[in-house]
């Protein structure tokens, strides 16, 4: 990549994570929902490296400003087919924010050294973080049976404010995702995250499948707006 290019896709990510914090501000306002609509994603970005196109990491900005701003706690659920592993390194050490991941598992999917299951934070951060890797192949059900797991987690939990790493990739047509949900299986995970009652932001993570990346993310809001 020539330099001036470099430049140019570090400022589309900084806006991207000032998108992220715009979006925090209307959960702070008063807002059930908001939509981050960031390019390049961020959720590989961690304290002290970079990965996976991520710079800066979006979901995790914005889960920083909602702590600085009023809320107690915050829940970071990360649906990407890869692993958050920048916004598992960045929170692993904290018991204010929740991270939770469903993902392909780091044995055989990027980024390969996190997001096993027994990753479960340190010092106060313990039992904060919580990885549901699921082989490569695994079906539609088991990837529910995993997202229920999560949210009887952010229930117990009670955050203030859910954050959404909205990954799109697990969808079955991803030309780099083994996993198999349909765009209809997309409304699904949007009413059941809706049915949590918390407020919402989500912000775009993953999709390589481009021309159903749209309806695969609206059906998520469209279902969750319908669900509140």
């Amino acid at each position: 990549m020539r330099h001036a290019d470099h430049r140019r896709y570090l400022a589309g990510d900084l806006c991207g994570g000032r998108c992220g914090a715009v979006g925090a501000d209307a959960l702070l306002a008063g807002q059930r929902a908001a939509f981050a609509l960031t390019r390049p994603p961020g959720h590989h970005a961690a304290r002290d490296y970079c990965g996976g196109y991520c710079f800066f990491n979006n979901a995790a900005i914005a889960a920083q400003h909602l702590r600085q701003n009023g809320a107690r706690r915050v829940a970071v659920l990360d649906v990407d087919y890869h692993h958050g592993n920048g916004t598992q390194d960045i929170f692993y050490r904290r018991s204010d924010v929740l991270f939770l991941s469903i993902h392909g598992h780091p044995r055989t999917e990027y980024p390969f050294f996190l997001g096993f299951a027994d990753e479960c934070g340190e010092g106060e951060g313990l039992d904060y973080n919580v990885n549901y890797p699921l082989a490569a192949g695994s079906d539609v059900d088991s990837w529910f049976a995993a997202l229920e797991l999560a949210c009887g987690r952010i229930g117990r939990f009670a955050p203030d404010a859910l954050v959404i790493s909205l990954g799109v990739d697990a969808f079955v047509g991803d030309p780099i995702s083994k996993f198999a949900l349909q765009s209809e299986d997309f409304l699904r995970l949007g009413e059941r995250l809706g049915r949590l009652g918390i407020p919402a932001l989500f912000c775009l993570e993953g999709g390589y499948a481009v021309e159903p990346i749209g309806m695969n993310a609206v059906n998520v809001l469209t279902a969750f707006e319908s669900s509140i």
